[in-house]
């Protein structure tokens, strides 16, 4: 019998109504209690999600002894004192990227889930598509050589129009990044993930196309609030990116560049990552997942499609689904929980999923971006 393991969830917007299905399809994991904000009344969404346990104060759900783990899918100001407090309430925690606000937040984090010995994950869930593990074992297994040039794009346009609002462009709650917090550093994770090199050198061209956005009096849900008329705005002058772009070095020979845009009209959630060895190349677009472009310099380039018999053998956990039978962005959750999970169970199980100090990692990156776009500069990223 597996033990049954009791998780609450902070956050029920877009990300963590997808938190509380990808656990429930574990199997040993029950959702038992969830926090929202009063206004939002916790009780009702409650017995919508079927959750035994609702409450809009966080405090009062640690000091449940029933909870095992936490996850914390709220807006990113919440993620620091949420997640210290639950470590010190003796409890696992898995966090939403960014981590923290600062590296220096995030380092707290990291030193507190080890004096702590609770396991701790932050949530880059993009490195757990079956086609990036394949690129990933690809390049482990030789197949592409030496990397010489990782480039790639992460494109979405939910925030194309002055109208589009969100509570990410608010610097005080979502910190001094947008585009490339919020979606830039997957885009990040997933390079040094596919490549096991790390970025050592950046340079950094951030641009907020919008300096004033149309606020709703209301609240909107990420990836919403497109039917609104203008007598439900207020004008707020914006201190957040809309678009970023970032040529960079991996150590002495990899070279690379990528950008990051909330206002590419017509591109939803587009992740494309390319990368080019000596031997082949591999490109792939969160678009169209079941996808793998392999190319070569002197025979014919190939598209694989995803089928767990012909990954390769590490990469094949990660798929569930026969050849021809679509696996995407939701199964990249259960994927990470399945591992998560797997080591709060098992003090002795392998950690294979992104702790709080990749966390830490994105950050660091994150802010030597923001250090080379207000310098004009190069700047070199702390190893």
């Amino acid at each position: 019998m597996m033990t049954r393991i009791k998780t609450a969830v902070f956050g029920a917007g877009f990300v963590g109504r997808v938190h509380i299905e990808g656990l429930r399809r574990l199997g040993n994991v029950e959702v038992y209690a969830l926090v929202i904000a009063e206004q939002d009344d916790p009780a009702r969404l409650g017995r919508q999600l079927h959750i035994e346990r609702t409450d809009s104060d966080y405090r009062r759900i640690l000091e449940d002894p029933a909870v095992d783990v936490v996850h914390i899918c709220t807006p990113n100001a919440l993620h620091v004192p949420m997640a210290t407090d639950a470590l010190q309430a003796g409890k696992h925690v898995l966090c939403e990227k960014p981590l923290a606000l600062s590296t220096a937040q995030a380092r707290q984090l990291v030193d507190l889930a080890a004096a702590t010995g609770r396991r701790n994950c932050t949530f880059h869930n993009l490195r757990f598509y079956p086609m990036v593990q394949q690129m990933r074992r690809m390049r482990e297994a030789g197949e592409l050589g030496e990397i010489l040039v990782v480039q790639g794009t992460y494109s979405q346009d939910w925030l194309l129009y002055d109208t589009d609002w969100n509570w990410r462009v608010e610097s005080a709650v979502s910190g001094a990044s947008r585009a490339m917090a919020d979606i830039g550093s997957h885009w990040c994770d997933t390079a040094e993930h596919i490549t096991g090199l790390r970025i050592s050198s950046v340079c950094a061209d951030l641009q907020t196309f919008h300096k004033t956005r149309k606020r709703p009096k209301g609240s909107v849900e990420t990836f919403a609030g497109k039917t609104l008329v203008p007598e439900d705005y207020e004008e707020t002058a914006i201190d957040t990116e809309d678009f970023g772009a970032v040529i960079f070095r991996m150590g002495d020979r990899t070279r690379g560049s990528f950008t990051a845009s909330q206002v590419s009209a017509g591109r939803k959630n587009s992740l494309q990552i390319e990368v080019f060895g000596t031997k082949a190349g591999v490109a792939w677009n969160q678009e169209r997942p079941d996808e793998l472009w392999i190319g070569q310099r002197n025979s014919a380039n190939q598209i694989l499609i995803k089928d767990p018999s012909l990954l390769l053998p590490a990469a094949r956990s990660y798929a569930d689904l026969p050849g021809g039978h679509s696996e995407g962005y939701d199964d990249t959750f259960k994927q990470v929980f399945r591992r998560f999970y797997r080591s709060v169970e098992d003090p002795s199980a392998a950690i294979e999923y992104p702790q709080f100090a990749d966390g830490l990692r994105q950050l660091t990156i994150l802010e030597s971006e923001l250090e080379s776009n207000r310098k004009r500069a190069w700047v070199d990223v702390p190893a």
